[in-house]
Formats: structure tokens, C-alpha cells, sequence
């Protein structure tokens, strides 16, 4: 009887979703992609409105699930001039209706919407606002809304050949999966290798005198360091290297142990073994930012509603008081080694993480049912941490510095940091001040505005201090920006302000002041689109939690062609 032939499964090549984001699944995977499809975004425009719009498209292009924007202007003849998801038959129709309808085309997956109910931003994942505001006290609710309720909040500017964009992240935002350079993501534990490591390693280590030069050539650098490190610690009262001359001593016992009388006059693994020493023997620590978390109360003193971050951080640090090290990650770099040696040590490797995460996964059960969680960590979360603990990121972000006509931005807690940034002459961080300003002068506008509608409010306008000049005609912002800047008088002004004390950034500031007053509030559209891409980057990282986003000012110098980021 013939025998049967069973034909094969097929394979299953890539989805038509992943195939359309493949190359965006390569930066931030699944995980990434899918908090990016349940992002909810919320555009508050105003002004020319571009820059928000180029920041929607760069969001809804990678596959934001629903954008949402809120405009209440109608398209003008300016609008057509720079913003590309108007038409002509846009013009006198509402702005926020028609840009709509272009976004949507770019990826109809996103869902959009054109009417948002703002007494509810807390349905919102993240919201970009687009500067100036109608005046100071809108952009203070809607930073203590968001705030209040933990939503990232995004204030943007773009004027002329100048831009800006704030970031208002909650007190606490961990970020677990920063990203590393790999090769700083690997934790090989030669100083403390375990059972099975030193099995394979005293098995492929035997007789090397006796070894072929094909196997004494393709022997694992890895096992090589911890073969020679028992070698060393035989003359050493059992002790590693422990310095810098020490490594190189150790480095030149590693290099001998190869055979030169070859074709290549040497052997690859061992030069990848010398090269190794400096970095790869050396006692484990933490880093800062893991430090930080381990000795945050929130990691100490878990509650019952505190968040998985902080339950998985609580069994990590107790795995590390227990055995001084971090869970293992698992990932191997790249060797000479045959296939076969190569599989087994990767397979050690894992084997090895997989039992501390068991460890750690323990420590999280046993918090869970102290604590009373209904629904316990999914235990990939619980493995993405233990993989990325050593480069975890907790950022702690601040409210938006607002700029109003009746009162002073306190300066307290940056003063002497941002003074110290004004003494460079090339800094950009004139340029932020400058917006600042540009707020400020926008909120006394409004609040003229209002004196002219109703005289009764002119005893409220003159009971602010306002510079002299401005309350009965409309202030020039050129040349009243300085009252909106911080005092280099400290004599008469002894409240802790970030000082102009230098020339170049009264210059740079008058300079900045004059472009936005050129500009009148209109947009350039490549500025705009540049700074939307930059805004939608940080959007992303804040989405996916992935990657350090910016903390927490970026400005654009289009004129320099130029970006710097502050800590403001």
C-alpha cells in the first residue's frame, strides 16, 4: 500500500494590519500599537489652527483609535492658504467639520468626531491644546481638569518662524519599556552564574588543550570569562577582578588561552571574550531611576488602589533585597559559537529568567491577595517589567506654567536652574519666555476687550497693575513684552525669578518678540507641520508608554533651524 502523503499547513504569512503597520510594529509592537488604538484624543484648536491638525495627521496615520476635534472658527480665505485639509468649498463652513473630513481619509480606521462635550475631558486618553488661549483662565481649568483626572495634556504654539509645545504629565508616570541601547540591556550574571551555567560551562571548558581547532574556536565567549574567572580566583582567595588593573591582567589571561598558529592568527571568540572583560565583570547595581521607584512610599506602602506598576516594583524590590540582583532578562548578544551551543546557552538563559519571574510573579500574587485585587496582573506585564526594570523611567510631571495679566507665574522651585540657562548665549529658552508673554498679552487683550463691552469693568482692569498705557488702547506686544518678563531688578524685585542678566537673551527675547508680533498670530505651514510631527512623537511615547518623552518644554527656532528641550 502506497504510503499516504499529508500535505503541510499552510503558512500563515502576516495580517493585512500587519502588514499596513509594519514598520511602526517594529518600533513600539503590538503592545504599543494596541494602546494607540484605544487612545481616545481630544484637538482643542484655536487660531490659525494648523499645527493641531498637522498633529492629528501624524497620529491618525500610525492608527489612533478616535480623534475628536473642537474648533468653533469657520474656514476663512487665510485658512486656505495653510492648512491642506481644507478645500475651497470649505470656505464659510466650519473648520472643524471640514479638516475632519480630509483626517478621516487618511486612515478611515480612526474614528473621528467634530463635537466634543467638554464638561467631560476625563473620557479622553490625552489632549493637545492649541495656544493662545481665549484667555488665562481657560487654559487653568482645563490644565486642573486634566490634572485632577490624570490625562496628559499637550499646550502648543506655533507663531511665524517660531514654536513651542508643553507637556503636563500626571505627578507619576512610569515608564517601564525605555528602550534601550541592547547592548546595555544585557545582564549575564558571570559574577554570579547558577547551577546549569556552571555545568555547561565546565562541560565545554574540559581539556581545551586537547580541543580541535574547530571546537576550540567556536567555544562560547561567555563560558570562556567564567572558565578563566575560576582560573583567577584559584590565585586570588577566590575573588574576581575587581579593578580597572586587575581587569587588564585578567584581559591578558583571556587573550593567551588563544591559539595564534592559525590562518586567521587568532581566534574570534576569544577576542570577543577580551573585549567583554571592561563591561561584562563588573558587581551588579541599580540604576538611579530603578532607585528612585524602590524608594518611592508608593512602591513601599502598597494600597489597595494602588496601581500594577507599583505592586510589580514592590515584588522586584523584594526579589532584589533577597538576592542583590534583578531578575534575569534572558536576552543573549550575538557570538562565534556553533548553532547547537548557541540554542543551549540562549535555552540556559531562559530558563533562568523564567524561574525568577516565577519568583516575582509569587511576590505580586502574595501582595494581590493582601491587598484584595479582584483582578490579578496579566503575567506578561509582570515579564515586560522584570525585562526592562534596570532602565525603568519615573517621571514626575509638573503643571503648565500660565501666564496671566493679574497674576505672577511663581518661580520658586526653577529659578536658579533656569537663571544658570540664561548665562549661555545660545540658549533657546528666550524663546519660551517669549511665548509666555505672547500669552499674557493675549489675556490683557481680552480683558480690554472686555472693559470696551462693558464699562463697569474698568475698576476690575485697574485694580491689576497692568503697565500704564495699556488699559485704554490696545498695548503694542513689542514693546510692552518686557513688563511680562521676569525682573533683572532684584533690589526692588526680590522675588525669585529666572534673570534676563545677560544681553544675548534680551536680544534673543526682543528678537522672538518681534516675529510674533510680525506674525499676528499666523502660521508658517512648514513650521507647523515640523512641530506637529515633534508633538505627535511625544503624543506617541505618552500613548504607548514607550520610549522618555519630552520633559517637559520643546521649543523651535525656524529661523536657526534649532530645538531645545527644558525642565521647566
Amino acid at each position: 500500500m502506497a504510503a499516504r502523503h499529508i500535505t503541510p499547513p499552510p503558512i500563515q504569512g502576516p495580517t493585512a494590519k500587519e502588514k499596513k503597520y509594519d514598520r511602526q510594529l517594529r518600533l513600539w509592537a503590538a503592545s504599543g500599537q494596541q494602546a494607540l488604538e484605544d487612545a481616545r484624543v481630544l484637538l482643542l484648536n484655536s487660531g490659525s489652527g494648523v499645527v493641531g491638525v498637522e498633529t492629528l495627521k501624524n497620529l491618525i496615520l500610525p492608527g489612533v483609535g478616535s480623534f475628536t476635534i473642537v474648533d468653533e472658527a469657520e474656514v476663512s480665505d487665510k485658512d486656505l492658504g495653510v492648512n491642506f485639509f481644507l478645500e475651497d468649498n470649505s470656505l464659510g463652513k466650519p473648520r472643524a467639520e471640514e479638516t475632519c473630513k480630509l483626517l478621516q481619509e487618511l486612515n478611515p480606521e480612526s474614528i473621528e468626531d467634530f463635537v466634543g462635550d467638554l464638561s467631560i475631558l476625563d473620557k479622553f486618553t490625552l489632549i493637545i491644546l492649541v495656544g493662545p488661549t481665549a484667555t488665562s483662565s481657560v487654559l487653568t481649568d482645563i490644565s486642573q481638569q486634566t490634572q485632577k483626572s490624570s490625562i496628559p495634556l499637550f499646550y502648543v504654539h506655533s507663531v511665524g518662524f517660531y514654536s513651542h509645545f508643553s507637556v503636563q504629565l500626571p505627578p507619576q508616570f512610569p515608564i517601564v519599556d525605555t528602550h534601550p541601547d541592547p547592548a546595555s540591556n544585557q545582564d549575564l550574571r558571570l559574577l554570579h552564574p547558577w547551577p546549569s551555567l556552571i555545568a555547561f560551562t565546565l562541560e565545554k571548558t574540559a581539556d581545551l588543550d586537547s580541543q580541535s581547532d574547530h571546537d576550540h574556536g567556536h567555544i562560547p565567549y561567555l563560558l570562556l570569562l567564567l572558565h578563566n574567572l575560576d582560573v583567577w580566583k584559584t590565585s586570588h582567595s577566590g575573588q574576581a577582578p575587581a579593578n580597572y588593573s586587575e581587569k587588564k591582567e585578567f584581559k591578558a589571561l583571556v587573550e593567551a588561552g588563544a591559539r595564534r598558529n592559525n590562518a586567521e592568527g587568532g581566534e574570534e571568540n576569544f577576542d570577543e571574550a577580551s573585549a567583554a572583560v571592561l563591561k561584562s565583570l563588573n558587581p551588579p547595581s541599580i540604576s538611579g531611576g530603578l532607585r528612585e521607584v524602590f524608594e518611592s512610599e508608593c512602591c513601599n506602602d502598597l494600597k489597595q488602589d494602588s496601581a500594577n506598576f507599583w505592586i510589580i516594583a514592590n515584588a522586584i524590590r523584594l526579589f532584589h533585597a533577597g538576592q542583590n540582583v534583578l531578575p534575569l532578562s534572558g536576552a543573549l548578544p550575538d557570538m562565534k559559537a556553533q548553532s547547537s551551543d548557541y540554542i543551549r546557552l540562549q535555552n540556559t538563559y531562559k530558563a533562568k529568567a523564567r524561574l525568577d519571574l516565577a519568583e516575582v510573579t509569587r511576590y505580586v500574587r502574595d501582595s494581590e491577595a493582601r491587598l484584595g485585587t479582584k483582578i490579578p496582573i496579566d503575567e506578561k506585564e509582570i515579564e515586560a517589567f522584570c525585562k526592562g526594570a534596570q532602565f525603568v523611567k519615573l517621571i514626575h510631571g509638573r503643571p503648565l506654567r500660565i501666564a496671566s495679566c493679574t497674576s505672577d507665574i511663581d518661580w520658586t522651585d526653577r529659578a536658579k536652574a533656569l537663571s544658570q540657562e540664561f548665562s549661555d548665549p545660545t540658549s533657546l529658552l528666550p524663546v519660551y519666555f517669549a511665548f509666555l508673554a505672547y500669552d499674557r498679552h493675549n489675556d490683557e487683550l481680552a480683558r480690554l476687550q472686555k472693559f470696551r463691552q462693558s464699562p463697569s469693568a474698568l475698576k476690575d482692569l485697574t485694580s491689576t497693575g497692568a503697565p500704564s498705557g495699556t488699559i485704554l488702547s490696545p498695548p503694542v506686544f513689542s514693546e510692552t513684552a518686557h513688563f511680562y518678563t521676569p525682573s533683572i531688578d532684584t533690589a526692588n524685585d526680590p522675588k525669585p525669578w529666572p534673570r534676563f542678566d545677560t544681553p544675548k537673551a534680551r536680544e534673543t527675547f526682543e528678537n522672538v518678540a518681534m516675529e510674533l508680533e510680525r506674525a499676528d498670530g499666523a502660521e508658517l505651514h512648514n513650521i507647523s507641520a515640523l512641530t506637529g510631527g515633534m508633538v505627535a512623537q511625544e503624543v506617541i511615547k505618552v500613548l504607548t508608554k514607550q520610549y522618555v518623552p519630552v520633559n517637559n518644554t520643546c521649543v523651535f527656532d525656524g529661523i536657526g533651524s534649532r530645538s531645545a528641550v527644558f525642565d521647566i
